[in-house]
C-alpha cells in the first residue's frame, strides 16, 4: 500500500510534462496559421486558440514543478490543448499526411 503513496507525485508529474508538450505543440502550431484559416474553417479566433493554448502551457509548467497541486487544471489545461490538436487543427488544414478522407474532408 505504501507503493501507492510513492508513486502518485510521479504519476502528477508526468501528466503535467504531458500538457505541457501538448500545450507547447498546440500552441506552436497556432502561432504559425494565418488567422484567416481559423475563419474559413468556422472555428473560434487565432487569439481566442493562442490565450487558450499558452494558459494550458502555463498551467503544464506549473503542474510539472508542483505536481498534484493544480490537477483540476492541469487536466483542463491537457483537454484544451486536445481539442485543438484533435479538432482545431485538422480543420484549418493542419494535418501532415492531408486532410481529406477518401471522398470528402475528414
Amino acid at each position: 500500500m505504501i507503493y501507492v503513496f510513492l508513486l502518485e507525485p510521479l504519476f502528477y508529474q508526468a501528466l503535467g510534462l504531458a500538457t505541457l508538450v501538448m500545450a507547447l505543440w498546440a500552441l506552436s502550431d497556432a502561432v504559425r496559421r494565418k488567422p484567416a484559416a481559423f475563419d474559413a474553417a468556422g472555428k473560434r479566433t487565432k487569439g481566442f486558440w493562442l490565450a487558450l493554448t499558452g494558459g494550458a502551457a502555463a498551467v503544464g509548467i506549473l503542474g510539472t514543478l508542483s505536481p498534484g497541486s493544480l490537477l483540476p487544471f492541469t487536466l483542463a489545461g491537457l483537454v484544451a490543448a486536445s481539442v485543438y490538436l484533435a479538432d482545431v487543427k485538422p480543420s484549418i488544414g493542419g494535418s501532415g499526411r492531408g486532410s481529406s478522407g477518401p471522398y470528402n474532408r475528414w
